[in-house]
């Protein structure tokens, strides 16, 4: 069986502006697919669509109708066969602080909104437009997607309650939504990475200097992981047809420490 052809399909890839998700989209694209850059960035969201010959939706992956406007747009260039879910959010905050006060509810709430009622969102809209394309091949595939989780979902540190519940729902949710989507041929996958250099590090001297030393964590290799490393694993996770139903940590087999 050869690998998913996505040569003349679309792809939409949420947080596709910048990190991981730009990295995705560019490795999409070399594979023949055009892409909906589904970001709230709308500078750089436009610049990467235009670069890669794709669209760009401004996307809030929580909004019902920005979801249906960003899967409108992948099905006018072609059939929708990936979807990325890679926009995320972060916010560190202990559960209660050094006074006793208790983390701010609408904060973990928000978190918790973007990260993983946010992925559904996506996917389940994006899921609905790739169970009406034909089948590209004799197993009745239709498409796949890829849930962007982290190792936090295992490895959670001081600080990341609020993260790592929204990153264990994604993993929770990966294996029943793939049994769900069977039906129609469309596969499902998570990837948890691990410490990866995202323009979430800032730039400078300290910042290289942060990061070298984050580095010395991981097992193998002693640096932080690239966006274009996290991307070779989304590409397989979409095109290799046996994929399916799976949590991938990608993280040089680092464990995280409390903090």
């Amino acid at each position: 069986m050869p690998r998913m052809n996505l040569e003349g399909a679309s792809a939409i890839v949420t947080g596709g502006a910048s990190g991981i998700g730009e990295a995705a989209a560019q490795q999409l694209a070399a594979a023949g697919a055009r892409v909906v850059i589904a970001d709230l960035n709308e500078e750089k969201g436009q610049a990467v669509a235009s670069e890669l010959g794709g669209l760009f939706v401004k996307c809030d992956v929580s909004s019902i109708e920005d979801a249906q406007a960003s899967v409108v747009a992948a099905s006018e260039m072609g059939p929708l066969r990936a979807l990325v879910n890679s926009a995320g959010i972060g916010w560190a905050s202990r559960t209660i602080d050094r006074n006793n006060v208790p983390m701010e509810l609408d904060k973990f709430e928000l978190v918790v909104r973007v990260n993983l009622i946010g992925s559904f969102n996506m996917l389940s809209q994006s899921a609905a437009a790739m169970a009406q394309t034909d089948p590209v091949d004799d197993d009745g595939s239709r498409g796949a997607i890829v849930n962007m989780a982290s190792a936090a979902a295992f490895d959670g540190q001081i600080g990341q309650c609020a993260y790592s519940a929204s990153k264990g729902g994604v993993v929770g949710m990966t294996l029943p939504i793939a049994r769900d989507l069977s039906a129609v041929g469309v596969r499902v996958n998570t990837i948890a990475p691990g410490l990866i250099d995202t323009p979430i590090y800032g730039e400078g001297e300290q910042s290289e200097a942060f990061k070298a030393h984050l580095g010395q964590s991981v097992l193998f290799p002693k640096r932080l992981g690239s966006s274009e490393e996290l991307a070779f694993m989304v590409m397989e996770c979409i095109t290799n047809p046996y994929m399916n139903g799976e949590t991938i940590r990608v993280d040089g087999g680092i464990r995280m420490p409390p903090k």
